[in-house]
C-alpha cells in the first residue's frame, strides 16, 4: 500500500471529560501515549479503559468533509475526540500495518468505535454516521515529537 499525507490538526485533553486542545506538537512516548494526554498510560488521569493498543488515535480530516456534505453536520476537529487528523490517509485500511508519522513510528490496532460520550460533549446526534468512520488506534512504537504539516506515510 502507498500513500502519503499529512497532519492537518493535532489535540489532547488530559480527562476525557474535558474539551480536546489543539496544538501544534505532540510529544509521543513509546510505549506510553502522548506526554498530557489522558490515554496516556504515565499520566496520573489515564483513561479508565488503559489500552496499549490506544496510545494515540487519529481521525480523517475527508470524514468531516462528508459529514457536512451528506449531513449537513459540522464536526470541528477538536470535536472528534481523536489526537491526530489526518489528510490523504487511508485510516480504516492500515489495521495491523506501521506507517510513519513525521519521525515516529505507530502500528494501527483497531478502527475505532464511536461513543455516545461524543454525543453528550458536541449536542450533536453523530454516533450513527461514524459508524465505520470514527479514526484509527494505534500504539507508539517509535517516540518522538510530531508537529502540523508532518508527512504521513508507510514504514
Amino acid at each position: 500500500m502507498t500513500f502519503t499525507g499529512k497532519i492537518e490538526g493535532l489535540h489532547i485533553t488530559p480527562r476525557s471529560f474535558l474539551p480536546m486542545r489543539n496544538v501544534e506538537m505532540l510529544e509521543l512516548i513509546e510505549g506510553l501515549g502522548i506526554e498530557g494526554d489522558r490515554h496516556s498510560i504515565n499520566e496520573a488521569f489515564h483513561s479508565d479503559r488503559p489500552e496499549e493498543g490506544r496510545q494515540i488515535t487519529f481521525f480523517e480530516a475527508e470524514t468531516l468533509e462528508a459529514l457536512k456534505r451528506d449531513h449537513d453536520i459540522v464536526l470541528r476537529p477538536e470535536q472528534h475526540r481523536r489526537n491526530v487528523t489526518t489528510r490523504g490517509v487511508p485510516l480504516n485500511h492500515l489495521v495491523g500495518r506501521r506507517f510513519r508519522v513525521g519521525a515516529c513510528v505507530v502500528e494501527a490496532t483497531r478502527l475505532t468505535t464511536p461513543c455516545r460520550h461524543i454525543e453528550q460533549i458536541t449536542g450533536l446526534e453523530i454516533y450513527e454516521v461514524l459508524l465505520h468512520r470514527a479514526g484509527l488506534n494505534a500504539k507508539i512504537v517509535k517516540g518522538g515529537q510530531i508537529h502540523l504539516g508532518d508527512i504521513i506515510e508507510p514504514e
